[in-house]
Order: structure tokens, then C-alpha cells, then sequence
């Protein structure tokens, strides 16, 4: 029952948004026929009228948001009025290198931020454990473009060591496996300024979820029987204490999209946000 409710709550959801988008479009401000026209070299009214039939713009909106909701559902996103292409065909063609972005950049901000939230729980009061705290505030209250700016400027003009814009130089070969590391050597810049405003969070969580669990019964009684400290932090403690931040990542999901179109944008990504 629980399922079904929130798949129900979820399927009104993706509707509600569906018909605010239809709406938002269609009473914004132009003529997607007189767009069309201007890129077809003139707008005379014989070539207005047959643009709007062959996209149903002569139909009322009821009817619009009708066929338009009934594509959806059939996997018919429709077609670009400024680059008179499928929708989807568009979609396709860019979603690969930003989910390549966000993945990478949300794997080693999990990664990275377990590893230093685990190793300042060890010590709640050391130096590593400020330095934590410090590095999450700020990474936390950066804006993601300026971070990407910043890191232009120190790792292309004072150390060049990574290339600032694309995904792959355009002397491609064809071998796969260049090809492959060329990408990788890109994806550097792009994917640490997305993930180190999450590594600060999830690196901020893993120091405050190990110091509870660490505190926990179960574990001195480990330490009790003679366990070893790296067996009992990481192996005992950090199963529970990842639980949260997993929770979290997940959550967080759809601002590591959001915050990657403007990546992609400073870095010239060849993703969604282009």
C-alpha cells in the first residue's frame, strides 16, 4: 500500500510538471510559427499557417495539452522548434557525457568524503577534524561556478596541466583506449568542480554519523575483546555509518544535475546544460 501510494504521489507529480511545462511555453512570450519562418527565410501567412498544422499549433490549447500528454506517454517527446529535430534525438545525443559528469563527480565526492569524515571521526578533537569542518564550510558555501573559474585558473594558466574546455581534443585517432584517457584527462576539472561542494557535505556527515556510532555499546565492546582499531572503524563502525550518507547522496541527486548544467557551461561540457 505504501508502494502504490508513493507511485501514485510520484506519477502526479510528473504530471503536474508536464502540463506546467506545456503551459509555461505556450504563454511565454513569440510565435514558435514565426521562429520557424524566420529560419525558413520569410513569414508569409501561407507559410505560417501550414508550420502551425504540421505542429498542431492551430488546435486549442485543451487539445495541445491533450496530444501533447499522450506523446509523452508514448515516448514521443516531441520536436525542437528551433532545431526542427526530435526532442528525444536531441536528448540522446547529449545525456551520455553529462551522466558520465555527475556520476564521477558524485562517486568520488562518496568516496572522498567517507575516507576524510572516517579519518577525522578518529580523532573528534585533532587538527585533521578542524580542517574537516573548515573544508566543508567553504567547500559548502562556494558557488559552483566560481569553483570552476578558480580551478581554471590555477590548473590551466598557473600549472597547465588540464585542458579547461570539451571532452576530448579533436585529434581522435581512433584508438579507443587514448580516446578513453583523453575524456578521462578532461573529466578532471569538470568533475572536482561539481563534487567538492558534496564531498564538503558528505564529508561532514561521515565525521558526525562515525562519532555516534563509534560511541555506540557494540563497538566498546569490540574494542573490549581485543579488536583492532582499523578492523573495528572500518569494518564494524563504518557499515552503520555510511548508512546516512548513502541516504543523502541519494537525495541529493537531482541537485548534482542542476548544479552540472552550470559546469558544463563553464567548462564548454558538450552536455545537457549546452
Amino acid at each position: 500500500m505504501f508502494l502504490a501510494q508513493r507511485l501514485l504521489m510520484g506519477a502526479v507529480l510528473v504530471a503536474g510538471v508536464l502540463v506546467l511545462n506545456f503551459l509555461l511555453i505556450r504563454l511565454a512570450p513569440g510565435d514558435p510559427a514565426q521562429v520557424l519562418a524566420g529560419q525558413m527565410g520569410g513569414a508569409t501567412p501561407e507559410l505560417l499557417a501550414r508550420i502551425r498544422a504540421d505542429y498542431g499549433l492551430d488546435q486549442p490549447l485543451a487539445g495541445q495539452l491533450a496530444t501533447y500528454l499522450g506523446n509523452v506517454l508514448r515516448g514521443d517527446l516531441g520536436t525542437s522548434y528551433f532545431f526542427d529535430r526530435p526532442v528525444a534525438e536531441l536528448i540522446a545525443a547529449r545525456i551520455g557525457p553529462t551522466i558520465l559528469l555527475v556520476v564521477t563527480a558524485q562517486l568520488g565526492a562518496i568516496l572522498l568524503g567517507v575516507v576524510m569524515g572516517v579519518l577525522a571521526a578518529r580523532r573528534p578533537h585533532g587538527l585533521l577534524s578542524g580542517a574537516v569542518t573548515v573544508l566543508a564550510t567553504v567547500g559548502y558555501a562556494t558557488p559552483v561556478f566560481w569553483t570552476g573559474i578558480m580551478l581554471i585558473i590555477l590548473f590551466a594558466s598557473i600549472l597547465p596541466v588540464f585542458p579547461v574546455e570539451g571532452m576530448a581534443d579533436a585529434s581522435y585517432d581512433g584508438n579507443p583506449l587514448a580516446y578513453a584517457l583523453d575524456v578521462a584527462h578532461h573529466l578532471v576539472l569538470p568533475a572536482a568542480t561539481l563534487g567538492i561542494i558534496f564531498l564538503a557535505q558528505y564529508a561532514r556527515l561521515a565525521r558526525a554519523s562515525m562519532i555516534d556510532v563509534l560511541g555506540t555499546d557494540y563497538i566498546r565492546t569490540a574494542r573490549a575483546k581485543g579488536v583492532r582499531q582499523r578492523r573495528v572503524v572500518f569494518h564494524h563502525a563504518l557499515r552503520n555509518a555510511i548508512l546516512p550518507i548513502l541516504t543523502v547522496a541519494g537525495l541529493q541527486f537531482g541537485n548534482l544535475i542542476s548544479g552540472a548544467l552550470l559546469v558544463e557551461t563553464v567548462f564548454n561540457w558538450p552536455g545537457m546544460g549546452r
